[in-house]
């Protein structure tokens, strides 16, 4: 009964840096309208996502120094990770890679979905360059794994296309653990 119950309380985890982006895409997701927040999380958010059949559970955590080491903690009750990164934050990315790396390696099989987030700046690096400044070829046969690049810039505009993908995604990926 217990593991019953235990299955139950996983949560999808959100995870990166600082300033990536983690609660105006997790907002986005769950009002369907971009909300773009500008308060870095202190600690922990949850977020409860309604999907046409289920309900969703996510769990943010603060991408600053002092939050990080809460990070595994909570991945090894997770359903699946999510990953933010700020594309265009270039001299960041080797860290979030060292620890999006450090992360996964703590669990081979758990689903992985990485937003490339803040496409829409300038100095954005383009989805493959990030797929290759996150060395996210080396992450894995065995896992699932999804790219998507995002943008969350029109406060109140319906989230686009791909983020609508991306949560159907996560639901059929949270659906299947």
């Amino acid at each position: 009964l217990s593991f019953v119950s235990q299955e139950k309380n996983k949560q999808i985890i959100v995870l990166g840096l600082d300033g990536a982006g983690k609660t105006s895409i997790l907002h986005s997701l769950a009002s369907n309208r971009l909300q773009h927040s500008v308060a870095p999380t202190k600690g922990f958010n949850a977020v409860c996502i309604n999907t046409e059949d289920k309900q969703m559970e996510f769990l943010e955590i603060g991408g600053s120094e002092p939050f990080r080491s809460y990070w595994e903690t909570y991945l090894s009750r997770g359903l699946l990770l999510i990953f933010v990164v700020d594309s265009a934050d270039h001299n960041r990315l080797p860290e979030a890679k060292k620890h999006l790396h450090q992360l996964i390696g703590t669990n081979p099989i758990l689903p992985l979905v990485v937003f490339a987030n803040k496409q829409d700046l300038q100095a954005a690096y383009h989805i493959t360059d990030i797929h290759d400044a996150l060395a996210l070829s080396e992450v894995g046969n065995d896992r699932k794994m999804f790219l998507f690049g995002t943008q969350v810039t029109e406060n109140g505009a319906e989230i686009p296309s791909i983020m609508q993908d991306a949560k159907d995604l996560i639901a059929h990926l949270a659906a299947d653990v």
